[in-house]
């Protein structure tokens, strides 16, 4: 995809969906009533004026950017467009990082979602990750005394007021506790919960939208799933629960580590873990490309190894939720966005594995999807040929026992194949839709393989997948396999 579309698509939609927010931090600025708390414009009428406000601010700024490029040489014009580029992300950025809730993971995925935005714009949304503007000290303290009943001087035998990392819902602290552990103390930004009921309320008309271009998709039923699963997120007994579920599951694994939680120091906005230490996600880019392959398979063994033996899917995978050591050691952070599949569902998704890896066959496969609601069961019109040409698309990785390395290309056509009408399977995406229960398993396609693609990450990812694939159940085909079998043994 040629940069200026890339850049237009990209910031294009991170701003008309977040438009506004610079308005709206800049009217803050100037009122002079205490602010009630860190999350701006909490109601969705606050928002969507929000949303109004910076489409107008947007256009001023591009028509005088391009009255500058008029008369400016070509050297000059590049430079003028990587400027605008870079103030108009770094806007963005503060504006998502004020507002946080649904808004702010928008920013967040888009800072990894597509490999062809220029660098110094992906860097400026990549603070999103765990480096958002935090709530104040005094704030966090209230939170702290609403749930756990005290100051956090008292609760904790020492706190750190300054947060390690912020992020679209809490911000996380330091802290020792009186019995002499290390932990990591999510707290929740107050009013962040008014805040993603509003962009919710805003995803409709989204979807709505959507589905004009995407006759298929049915807007309904995905709006609700993604509203369970993101209101879910807000409590952190339910995150707490969820964490446990990980933790207990993966315990004394070699290469897997989930925090253990503090059970007695956790509430409804108050999340208390085991500190885990680590090199971050830019860390790990400046390692071996064999330590960014081993680190690559973990969190590809974690995600799937999950999913078929666990039946659940951690729905947030992106580049600030892991922590990193050498080895292929990764630590899993935040399970707040957490799909719990029954069995049934489980099922489906083999029988689309058996069909379109295993036995090559089409037919079957388009029966399954059509039968799910992932194609309209008027899309006859398809041959089997451009049925696997656009389905395919998504197992290629995985279809031959060979050595494969899911490049940058690989993750943009991904997306590409989600968003992309006017391409040749444009007809084929017009006509899909997206059941429920593959809402969040789609962050799978939109998130995980653009951070493998980051990595540029190696392996025989048939031979591991078979390994993970109970309807398989094949030897470990690598040393991390290995060490990971012998886990499971011993269990």
């Amino acid at each position: 995809m040629p940069r200026a579309r890339t850049v237009a698509t990209v910031l294009g939609v991170i701003t008309a969906a977040t438009a506004g927010a610079i308005a709206v931090q800049e009217a803050r600025r100037r009122a002079t009533a205490a602010p009630s708390g860190p999350v701006d414009a909490t109601t969705r009428g606050a928002r969507n004026a929000a949303i109004a406000g910076i489409g107008a601010r947007a256009g001023g700024s591009y028509a005088l950017h391009r009255a500058k490029r008029v008369f400016a040489s070509a050297e000059r014009q590049s430079q003028l467009d990587s400027e605008f580029e870079l103030k108009t992300a770094e806007a963005i950025t503060d504006a998502l990082g004020n507002m946080k809730g649904a808004m702010m993971k928008l920013g967040q995925m888009a800072s990894y979602l597509d490999q062809g935005m220029p660098e110094h714009v992906r860097a400026a949304l990549a603070e999103l990750q765990s480096n958002a503007p935090p709530m104040s000290a005094a704030l966090a303290a209230e939170v702290i005394r609403a749930d756990l009943g005290a100051a956090p001087e008292e609760v904790f035998a020492t706190w750190d007021p300054e947060p390690i990392a912020a992020a679209s819902i809490g911000q996380v602290h330091r802290a020792m506790t009186h019995d002499g552990r290390a932990v990591a103390v999510k707290v929740q930004y107050p009013g962040v919960g008014d805040a993603i009921r509003a962009d919710l309320d805003n995803a409709g008309l989204l979807f709505t939208a959507m589905g004009m271009l995407f006759p298929g998709l049915e807007p309904g039923p995905l709006v609700e799933e993604l509203r369970e699963r993101l209101v879910e997120e807000l409590d952190y007994r339910l995150e707490a629960d969820n964490q446990r579920l990980f933790a207990d599951h993966y315990r004394d694994h070699p290469f897997i580590h989930v925090p253990d939680v503090v059970d007695e120091l956790c509430g409804e906005r108050v999340l208390t873990t085991e500190l885990a230490e680590g090199a971050r996600f830019e860390e790990l880019e400046t390692w071996s490309q064999a330590e960014r392959d081993l680190a690559a398979e973990a969190i590809f063994r974690f995600v799937f190894g999950s999913l078929y033996r666990l039946h659940a899917f951690n729905g947030d995978p992106h580049p600030g939720n892991y922590l990193f050591r050498p080895g292929g050691q990764v630590t899993f952070l935040d399970f707040g966005l957490v799909k719990r599949f029954v069995p049934s569902e489980i099922t489906v998704l083999e029988s689309m594995i058996q069909a379109m890896v295993l036995d090559g066959d089409i037919t079957a496969y388009r029966r399954i999807i059509s039968d799910i609601g992932l194609l309209r069961s008027d899309a006859g019109t398809f041959s089997d040929e451009q049925i696997r040409a656009y389905f395919g698309h998504f197992y290629d990785f995985v279809l031959r026992d060979e050595v494969r390395t899911i490049t940058p290309d690989y993750a943009s056509e991904t997306v590409r194949r989600f968003f992309d009408t006017s391409g040749e399977h444009g007809q084929i995406m017009k006509a899909a839709n997206v059941p429920p229960s593959f809402v969040i398993i789609q962050r799978i396609n939109l998130g995980l393989y653009a951070i493998f693609g980051q990595l540029r990450a190696t392996a025989n990812w048939r031979r591991i997948s078979e390994e993970l694939w109970p309807i398989v159940d094949g030897p470990p085909s690598t040393d991390l396999g290995r060490r990971a079998a012998e886990w499971a043994a011993g269990r």
